[in-house]
């Protein structure tokens, strides 16, 4: 038998307990991935207590080849036998030295599925819990520094405050009026279908209002900022970690949080009740426009709208805005921060700050529901 005509193997049976395997020619990789099975295929089925392995006729060996001596060795030793090489040139026995790996371990045993589920689904909860601890941690280290940070504004970095306010808000304002226009136009027509089956289509007006003021306008402002702004932060300190830039402040003397994420959370915090009161203005403005074309005064619309909202209605959707801002910019300066190394570290961290962000920014509301619910707001 050959392969490619480079090489050979010639199988005989000497006895009940011996057998004989000659090999000749190149053991290398192209002819051994067609030797391999044919040969494992003989000692499968002969099973020889003792295998003689002749190997006068080898003139060329690597890697390759040594590994199947090795291999063969191996499936001698399951089968309760031994392996005997013969006439092995010195150069390839020097190698075979080299590559050979002694007492083998045996492979690890894969537990039952009975035992690998709970396994796996403590530690599921532990890495969820250990990640949750961290993120209420920094949060509250943050806000620390925060507090120090406002009665000493002399220590924050001003310039930088206010160019991540600019990109962060001001850049911002265009797809937050427009998602705020496109959801108060749907709004209002998904609304009067229903309303116009009693003929209260004026009330579309105060659905619209209230549902924007208290809920969907500081709603979906965070959740522009979380997959826009949060995702920026965890990306541009992520990508600093990566570059060693944060260990480099550290080394300064300079503490990572104050200079890095002070003046990101504050920016937040700020832009976020702005940039919320532009989404309810202008989804205001899209409900006025659809019940315009239904035949509705604009004055009626506005007056009706003053009628049914208040500033409890208004102030209770922003007061929510301030800690949506502080969470979005929180959780993602510590996702950048807790970033590790590789060339797919900076886009995980990204995609875990924007979903914990959003987790985090619904499990707020729904606090404030709650508060909101006990003191009749």
């Amino acid at each position: 038998m050959e392969g490619r005509n480079l090489a050979s193997i010639n199988y005989n049976i000497l006895d009940k307990s011996q057998q004989k395997l000659t090999i000749a020619g190149r053991l290398d990789m192209e002819n051994i991935s067609s030797l391999w099975p044919e040969i494992f295929k003989l000692i499968k089925k002969n099973k020889p207590k003792v295998l003689l392995l002749d190997a006068s006729g080898v003139d060329y060996c690597d890697g390759a080849g040594i590994g199947l001596f090795l291999k063969l060795k191996e499936k001698q030793k399951e089968n309760k036998g031994s392996l005997q090489i013969e006439n092995l040139k010195p150069e390839f026995n020097q190698l075979m030295e080299l590559f050979e790996p002694g007492q083998l371990s045996k492979p690890e045993q894969i537990p039952s599925f009975f035992k690998r589920v709970p396994e796996q689904i403590g530690k599921s909860l532990t890495i969820s819990m250990r990640e949750v601890y961290s993120q209420i941690s920094f949060v509250g280290e943050v806000f620390v520094k925060f507090l120090y940070t406002l009665f000493h504004l002399g220590s924050l970095r001003w310039k930088d405050t206010f160019l991540i306010a600019e990109k962060s808000g001001a850049n911002a304002v265009g797809i937050t009026a427009l998602l705020g226009f496109l959801i108060g136009v749907i709004l209002a027509f998904q609304s009067a279908i229903s309303m116009r089956k009693f003929g209260a289509e004026i009330y579309v007006a105060d659905l619209v209002a209230i549902v924007l003021f208290r809920e969907l306008g500081p709603l979906l402002t965070a959740f522009v900022l979380a997959a826009r702004t949060g995702s920026a932060f965890a990306a541009e300190i992520g990508t600093m970690k990566i570059n060693e830039e944060v260990d480099a402040l550290t080394t300064m003397g300079l503490e990572p949080v104050r200079f890095l994420v002070i003046p990101r959370m504050l920016a937040a915090v700020v832009i976020t009740p702005l940039l919320t009161m532009f989404n309810n203005l202008f989804g205001i403005l899209g409900c006025i426009l659809v019940m315009i074309t239904m035949g509705f005064a604009p004055i009626t619309l506005i007056n009706e709208i003053q009628h049914a909202t208040n500033l409890t209605d208004l102030f209770g959707g922003l007061a929510k805005t301030f800690v949506f801002g502080y969470l979005i910019a929180g959780i993602g300066c510590l996702c950048g921060l807790q970033t590790g190394k590789g060339a797919s570290a900076v886009g995980d961290s990204a995609t875990r700050a924007v979903v914990s962000s959003i987790i985090a920014i619904v499990v707020a509301d729904g606090i404030f529901a709650v508060i909101y619910y006990f003191l009749g707001i």
